[in-house]
């Protein structure tokens, strides 16, 4: 299988993982040793008042309510930052207009701009050497080309029906026994 990143993980119906159910995910790395990647649409209890408290950061007015995403289970404490903010030092680029920043000193800047678009993830997923692989060809996940506008302003709730619909597939078309209805 080649290289699934950057490109976006959306899990079947089927998958019973409350870490993944109805879940889309941005695969950050793929290689013979596993993959990495960050859940894009589950939001947390958290908001970013909430990390304005315990990190002290200066915030832009009207951010303080968006919210923190859950990149996944491991590593819940980690932080991740997508974001559109090209001239951030500390960045590595994903896609034209998506960059990916993991330290507190890009974070300030980036929520400090009400202009920059970004999703602030905790956590992230992972897999072992070959176990995505195996995942998607027992149909537990579908795979698609990233997109930055998804990643960085779609609604939580409609993010994974917008990126199956966006594939040509139907989402009530999709079985929860793996499939596509008839």
């Amino acid at each position: 299988m080649s290289a699934l990143a950057p490109g976006f993980l959306i899990a079947m119906p089927q998958m019973l993982d409350p870490n993944f159910a109805r879940t889309v995910v941005l695969v950050l790395e793929h290689d013979d040793e596993g993959a990495m990647g960050l859940v894009i649409n589950r939001a947390a209890d958290l908001t970013f008042a909430d990390l304005k408290q315990s990190q002290r950061l200066e915030i832009a007015p009207g951010r303080e309510l968006d919210p923190i995403f859950v990149g996944g289970p491991v590593e819940p404490h980690r932080g991740f930052v997508l974001h559109d903010d090209g001239s951030v030092a500390e960045r590595a680029a994903l896609l034209p207009g998506l960059f990916l920043s993991v330290t507190t000193d890009a974070l300030e800047p980036l929520v400090k701009d009400p202009s920059t678009r970004l999703r602030f993830c905790l956590g992230y997923a992972g897999w072992g050497p070959g176990q995505i692989e195996r995942e998607i060809q027992q149909g537990s996940w579908l795979f698609t080309e990233a997109r930055p506008d998804v990643v960085l302003t779609g609604e939580p709730e409609r993010v994974w029906s917008d990126v199956i619909t966006s594939m040509g597939v139907d989402p009530a078309m999709l079985v929860t026994t793996g499939g596509i209805r008839n």
